[in-house]
């Protein structure tokens, strides 16, 4: 193999007819004549068409003839332009071919789990492509997938994507610094990923779910410009765009505000969508949070349509309408939107029996109020409660027109009314298709509330416990007043998806240990989970703020791709599972204890791995309690089984096994109401389990 004179399947093109090159590849399709052998031969560069025949040897077209998909090979051969009428457009070398001179198998293929291929060998054909594949056995064979050239392509754009990131900051001064991986458990708002130290049995390290302290302690060191193109690790829920590992760009500088990282931030985001040839208009608007809670219902609002909401409280303070009247009376809101045009679509039946009793229910809403405008009047089953006067303020705040629809929520808490609202306009707006195609609109996000209240009647960070507040005279114990504040944060927006999102920065440690109060962390506390991180403010911080680039997430919207796991070479499933490695995996007993892990209980059993009673092994098993009464009832039916296995078992080595068919009788306790096994008061519902893994125990699997 003489790599040094190698050409690219994709380079080569009409200024080479008549030279001689050596290509590398995959054999991606062929097509046997008989004589003549076409085949794709395919690398990163692209795909190119290579001939082998008869008259330039006999040996190597039956060496040919034996190449199959995937093979990896070498060919030489002379660059030759195509017969007008055979070119294939399908491909960007489709006007030449190669007629090959020599072959050389360098490792062959076994047979595939899926097609690979894409191009179509003559223009106009349709090529079967792994788009219906099983996304777990695309996964297992990551390396197989990852030779598609559309998965090459995502993962080049991804590179170009950030590359374009970099280049901006470094432009402007910012460095690149590398932050732990290995570091201390902090409360962040997820669960961290934690990893267990050998050198100090019994502790452990916890993996970043973001660089957070790390480069606020280089905005204290002094290096006023940094940037990390950082793997993060959150412990959470996962959904169709999550990954329990992820990638961002994290960005914080020193002695600016807000404006300085909008302009930058807009600059970036532009160079990103760029690469995908997407167009975002600059600057950016900004929306605060209020706004977008009051127009959308939600904190990521979606701008490429209208159907933005109306407040209508005010019109109803006199109704007689007994549903409203009832909910005004308990402080309620009653908001809606506009519908223009589409009463035709949405009829009677639609807007009752599948948005007012269907729909809106499963968004958590307790019902939906609705009218149309037909002839110039409101038309509803319910229009007749209200009077013309309430009629005529409904139409006009709505600015009604004949063949509108209006759809209303209305309900007690403001939160829950605006949320239900917000998803009952996605959904419409996708049905009627009100959403138009290629359209981006970017929008910043501003003013957030800096706490949001607790069911315990505390508070808890909208961000994180770093973020500044827009004010610092306010008492940490008074909740009404710290439910006021608002924050100096900031998300970047785009049809609907958060891309990004930071803030300015506490810069004081009297206003810091303020926030950790308000949190109901003691000094004591605060100093135990952030001690040197406090510290350091003891030393003249700066004025900082940043923010960080869900880089998966920015990839998959530039690229149009179905999941982000399409933009990630390896990425875990849909259960943070990698099919691939089979990760997470057991690990040896050696391996716990070495890393002291088997005595973590001290001197107590292990739970899940003590003696198992077979009565609650079974329980544990069907997922049925046992109560007492049914005790040993149950208990001598299973010695009974015990014993007539033994029997069985010990006649089963002399005599041939009986099989006896009798009726089947479904056996039910008496009764409907559920009743708690008793172990949940006593702790002992999962001293059976079949095995632990952590503070976790492992059972079979339900529901894939």
């Amino acid at each position: 193999m003489n790599w040094q004179e190698r050409t690219g399947c994709g380079n080569v093109g009409k200024d080479d007819v008549g030279r001689e090159i050596q290509l590398q590849g995959w054999v991606d399709a062929r097509r046997d004549h008989g004589e003549v052998l076409f085949i794709h031969l395919r690398d990163w560069t692209g795909i190119v068409q290579v001939v082998f025949q008869e008259t330039e040897s006999k040996d190597m077209l039956e060496t040919a003839q034996n190449l199959r998909e995937e093979y990896c090979i070498e060919i030489t051969g002379r660059v030759v332009a195509r017969a007008p009428g055979t070119e294939n457009s399908s491909i960007t070398t489709g006007t030449i071919e190669v007629t090959a001179s020599a072959l050389s198998v360098l490792n062959a293929s076994v047979g595939l789990p899926f097609h690979i291929s894409e191009k179509a060998m003559v223009a106009g054909a349709v090529v079967g492509t792994p788009a219906n594949v099983a996304e777990d056995l695309r996964l297992q064979y990551r390396y197989l997938d990852l030779r598609r050239p559309s998965m090459q392509d995502n993962l080049i754009k991804r590179h170009q994507i950030i590359k374009s990131a970099r280049k901006i900051l470094e432009d402007r001064g910012f460095i690149e610094v590398e932050t732990p991986c290995l570091t201390k458990s902090t409360p962040e708002g997820a669960r961290d990923y934690i990893v267990p130290s050998r050198v100090h049995p019994g502790e452990f390290y916890a993996l970043p779910q973001s660089p957070q302290l790390f480069k606020q302690l280089l905005m204290v060191s002094g290096l006023e410009r940094y940037y990390q193109v950082a793997r993060c690790f959150r412990d959470e829920d996962l959904r169709p765009n999550r990954q329990p590992e992820f990638t961002q760009l994290d960005i914080e500088a020193s002695f600016i505000d807000e404006s300085f990282l909008f302009e930058l931030i807009e600059e970036i985001v532009s160079q990103m969508f760029a690469v995908g040839g997407i167009d975002l208009l600059r600057p950016f608007p900004k929306m605060c949070y209020q706004e977008a809670i009051a127009t959308t219902g939600s904190d990521r609002p979606d701008l490429r349509f209208g159907l933005r909401f109306v407040a209508a409280t005010d019109l109803f303070t006199n109704t007689s309408y007994a549903i409203f009247k009832q909910i005004l009376k308990r402080n309620g809101c009653i908001i809606g939107i506009n519908v223009k045009g589409q009463s035709e679509a949405l009829s009677k039946n639609v807007l009752q029996n599948e948005y007012a009793k269907q729909i809106v229910p499963g968004f958590g809403g307790k019902g939906m109020t609705w009218m149309r405008m037909v002839d110039g009047k409101l038309d509803s089953n319910i229009v007749q409660f209200f009077s013309p006067a309430e009629q005529q303020d409904i139409i006009e705040r709505f600015e009604c027109e004949d063949g509108d629809v209006l759809m209303i929520i209305a309900d007690p808490s403001y939160a829950l009314a605006t949320k239900v609202l917000g998803q009952l306009r996605l959904h419409v707006a996708d049905r009627l298709g009100l959403i138009p195609k290629n359209t981006w609109s970017p929008v910043w996000v501003t003013d957030f509330p800096l706490f949001d209240p607790t069911e315990t009647g505390g508070v808890t960070s909208t961000h994180h416990p770093f973020t500044a507040p827009d004010r610092t005279d306010f008492d940490p114990q008074n909740v009404s007043d710290l439910l006021s504040l608002k924050s100096r944060a900031y998300d970047i927006v785009l049809n609907g998806e958060e891309l990004g999102g930071g803030s300015i920065r506490i810069d004081n440690r009297e206003v810091q240990q303020k926030i950790f109060t308000a949190l109901g962390l003691t000094p004591e506390e605060a100093a135990q989970k952030f001690g040197f991180f406090l510290q350091a403010f003891e030393f003249g911080p700066p004025p900082h703020g940043g923010l960080a680039l869900g880089i998966d997430r920015i990839a998959a919207m530039v690229l149009s791709t179905r999941s982000i796991r399409d933009v990630i070479a390896f990425p875990k499933n849909r259960s943070a599972f990698c099919p691939l490695t089979h990760a997470p995996s057991l690990v040896s007993h050696e391996q716990l204890a070495e890393l002291e892990l088997l005595n973590l209980g001290g001197g107590e059993a292990m739970p899940g791995k003590a003696e198992k009673n077979l009565l609650e092994t079974l329980s544990w098993v069907s997922r049925i309690g046992i109560r007492e009464e049914e005790a040993l009832m149950i208990k001598t039916a299973v010695e009974q089984a015990e014993k007539l296995a033994t029997q069985i078992q010990a006649r089963a080595t002399d005599e041939e096994p009986m099989f006896s068919v009798i009726p089947l009788q479904n056996r039910t306790r008496p009764g409907r109401e559920a009743v708690a096994h008793f172990g949940v008061e006593n702790g002992d519902l999962l001293t059976n389990a079949a095995e632990v893994k952590g503070d976790f125990f492992k059972v079979a699997n339900i529901i894939e």
